[in-house]
């Protein structure tokens, strides 16, 4: 059963101990990639990529650059959400299938590609900024479809990102934002944690 996104977001929590006997299909990574790259982006700009840490080696890699933490290796798969820079430069590129769908004028698509030049070029903080807030909605994106079919995540920010880039030879323009380790839970997760309400969050002026 599917839950609704409601439900996902109600039930979801972050998972520590996964029950490494049941894997993650490659179908199924497959599905929940594609749903986290219907993620917004900055003049669609899909700056994000992300690399499926699978195997044993690979695992133990990722744990020493995850400062030991076992989840890495008990998860079937740790993806390493990553945002990228210098996007604006490929931004023409990412934009013609929506020419082609006859989505967007070709008149719009060359003055957002004006735009995005003209304030991301030579901007390393903006650049890293949307890297990061890009990279972020698709790991939330891809976290609410799992919890959706029945699959845990667990979103990580405790890891050396050099050593991440270094071991999974990531590209100067590849920035490691989170892990997010995937699977199916085992026994003794912590449920959701609560929330402050609203109110103690919200200003309306």
């Amino acid at each position: 059963m599917t839950l609704s996104v409601q439900q996902a977001l109600e039930q979801r929590n972050a998972t520590n101990h996964f029950d490494s006997a049941r894997p993650v299909t490659d179908a199924q990574l497959q599905e929940l990639l594609r749903l986290a790259t219907l993620a917004p982006s900055a003049y669609n700009l899909q700056n994000w990529s992300f690399i499926a840490v699978r195997s044993a080696t690979a695992k133990e890699q990722l744990k020493a650059a995850a400062y030991q933490q076992a989840k890495v290796t008990e998860a079937p798969l740790t993806l390493i959400v990553c945002g990228t820079l210098q996007a604006h430069r490929t931004l023409a590129a990412r934009l013609q299938p929506s020419i082609d769908a006859k989505l967007l004028p070709t008149s719009v698509v060359e003055s957002w590609v004006a735009m995005a030049n003209g304030s991301h070029e030579g901007n390393a903080q903006l650049q890293r900024d949307e890297a990061f807030r890009s990279a972020s909605l698709a790991a939330m994106a891809l976290m609410l479809a799992a919890q959706s079919v029945g699959l845990s995540t667990g979103p990580m920010s405790g890891f050396d990102p050099a050593a991440v880039a270094q071991a999974f030879s990531l590209s100067p323009n590849e920035v490691p934002v989170m892990l997010i380790t995937l699977g199916y839970a085992a026994p003794g997760n912590w449920a959701q944690k609560p929330r402050e309400a609203v109110s103690t969050v919200l200003r309306t002026v």
